[in-house]
């Protein structure tokens, strides 16, 4: 850009010599006023301008970036992510019964000894409360 030749400040602060039949100095004060309107606004609007394209550049190598991460990341992903989740699964599964297997048949051999001395107990409750009641038919019936 083409460096300026007079600033807002150089406009407004110029003195014009007089002669004998020169321009009329009021008109001359007020068109300069107006013009040093315009410049400023026209400072405004490059400073402006230039703040939105350094933005807009800024967005675009912002852009740029995500779309190249993108890239990236499509060609690292597999191209089959069930088949992937669905071996990450079979695989914990057969973990799970190597860890856990000896566990869990542990368990179920305690679960039916429990289960059988529960059913022992109970027929044995049940048993004493039939010959209760048969001894209080036998008790009723003096």
């Amino acid at each position: 850009m083409a460096k300026l030749t007079y600033s807002a400040k150089d406009i407004l602060q110029k003195e014009f010599k007089s002669k004998m039949r020169g321009y009329d100095p009021v008109e001359v004060d007020e068109f300069l006023d107006n013009v040093i309107k315009d410049y400023e606004q026209y400072n405004q609007d490059i400073i402006n301008l230039k703040e939105e394209n350094q933005r807009l550049v800024n967005k675009v190598d912002q852009l740029t970036q995500n779309q190249a991460t993108l890239s990236r990341m499509k060609q690292e992903t597999p191209k089959s992510s069930a088949i992937t989740n669905f071996d990450i699964l079979k695989r914990l599964s057969n973990l799970e019964k190597h860890v856990f297997g000896s566990k869990l048949e542990e368990g179920i051999a305690v679960e039916s000894e429990v289960s059988r001395k529960a059913r022992t107990t109970l027929n044995e409750a049940a048993k004493k409360v039939l010959e209760d009641q048969d001894d209080l038919e036998m008790t009723k019936r003096f």
